[in-house]
């Protein structure tokens, strides 16, 4: 085993996104010298509403990073409708949900998480070196043996980590020979938001009031899934249908969409839920894809984070907190005198080991919640059905017990 030393390593992030911001500040917490790359001119974040559950809200408090300055609304049930009319199907209180997990369950607008790790990573004080954002910076070649990245504009750099966190359309990942497999769902969504001003002129101050994920339909393609974020300022909905309404195509996240649009896919949805359709803000349409899980996420000195490592449908909320265990994992690996246990490969083999199997199992889940609400955490239950993923599995997750775990077992199998 390599020596003990004291050296930060030096880490390369290709993506300034919700996951590579998350890496950069574990990372940094460790004392290691982090540089993010974006390929954009603007380290920023598009989106509506996102769900941190106890599993990756307890790395942001982890951190420091400043949670209430991202102006959550804090979770206390779930809420089941009735398709057509509105009327409540069935309750899920989340109860004394902060005592049982270890934290509350937060609502975040993206724009709002975003920002306050972008003050993490390269503003605010704490421990460890403020990491460097170089923006302008699109990674065309990466050797994964050497650690090199090659940009764009005919610079390069090398690093003893890099850490592909390049999104659901990963170049990182075809260059370490991961041809993804993939097909278009048979779903795709609307997401959009509107203000709490807004809904309380409609009368429909209810969905801002009911601290809350409320459902419509998800026995099927079609299901709304609403959530009030920004303080209880903004609502956020996403709005699943099928894809033979309009045969969607186009790929991203900025594909704009009129209310009438939105309104008229659903045209036997509750009239309370249309009122708000027809009032909303920011509409965009979102095509879906089902990726298989890939066989590896390491190669050489470079590993696959978030979306590059895992798509997932969004209908266990989770991939956001599957992205912030992935960067809590590298923290946790690459502690601070690390190499006291092992070396970069051994450590990026066991970040592979620790995270691959327990995202894979969240991302297949995903996919099965798609067209299934009972198999959403929450809902789900393995009394109905043995192997269902649970909100205890998910939310109450130890990963340093795990990563103990997998260490020990590999130093008995080397004895």
């Amino acid at each position: 085993m390599p020596s003990r030393t004291d050296s930060p390593l030096q880490v390369a992030i290709i993506g300034a996104g919700l996951g590579g911001l998350a890496a950069a500040v574990s990372l940094r917490r460790q004392g290691h010298i982090v540089t993010v790359y974006e390929r954009y001119d603007f380290a920023g974040e598009v989106g509506a509403s996102l769900s941190a559950a106890s599993n990756g809200s307890r790395f942001l408090e982890e951190w420091g990073v400043d949670v209430s300055a991202a102006k959550p609304v804090i979770l206390r049930q779930l809420i089941m409708h009735n398709w057509s009319d509105g009327e409540v199907q069935n309750t899920y209180p989340l109860g004394d949900y902060k005592s049982k997990f270890g934290t509350d369950y937060n609502n975040f607008h993206r724009i709002d998480i975003h920002k306050q790790l972008l003050k993490s990573a390269f503003e605010a004080p704490g421990e460890g070196p403020q990491c460097d954002l170089k923006v302008n910076h699109k990674a065309i070649n990466v050797d994964p043996e050497e650690g090199t990245i090659q940009f764009e504009d005919g610079s390069q750099t090398s690093a003893d980590i890099i850490v592909a966190a390049d999104g659901i359309r990963s170049l990182t990942r075809e260059l370490i020979d991961i041809t993804p497999n993939f097909t278009m769902s048979t779903s795709c969504c609307y997401r959009c938001i509107i203000s709490a001003e807004k809904l309380r002129s409609l009368d429909l101050e209810d969905y801002v009031s009911n601290e809350a994920i409320e459902y419509w339909g998800g026995f099927g393609i079609n299901k709304i899934v609403m959530s009030p974020c920004s303080n209880g300022e903004v609502v956020s909905c996403y709005c699943f249908y099928p894809a033979s309404v309009n045969n969607l195509r186009e790929d991203g996240w900025n594909i704009g969409a009129s209310p009438d649009q939105l309104v008229e896919t659903f045209p036997d949805l509750d009239p309370r839920m249309k009122k708000l359709m027809l009032n909303a803000e920011d509409i965009k349409m979102w095509r879906l894809y089902r990726h298989d899980p890939y066989p590896y996420w390491v190669k050489g000195k470079v590993c696959l984070l978030g979306d590059a490592a895992h798509p997932m449908m969004p209908d266990q909320s989770q991939g956001s907190c599957m992205a912030f265990e992935d960067a809590g994992a590298l923290g946790l690996i690459f502690q601070k005198n690390f190499r006291k246990d092992y070396g970069v490969a051994e450590g990026l083999s066991l970040y592979e080991n620790l995270r691959k199997p327990r995202a894979t199992r969240v991302q297949e889940a995903s996919f099965r919640a798609r067209e299934d609400l009972s198999e959403r955490i929450g809902w789900s239950s393995s009394s109905d059905r043995p192997g269902k993923l649970t909100i205890e599995e998910v939310c109450g997750y130890n990963m340093r017990e795990h990563l103990t775990k997998l260490v020990d077992e590999a130093k008995q199998a080397s004895v």
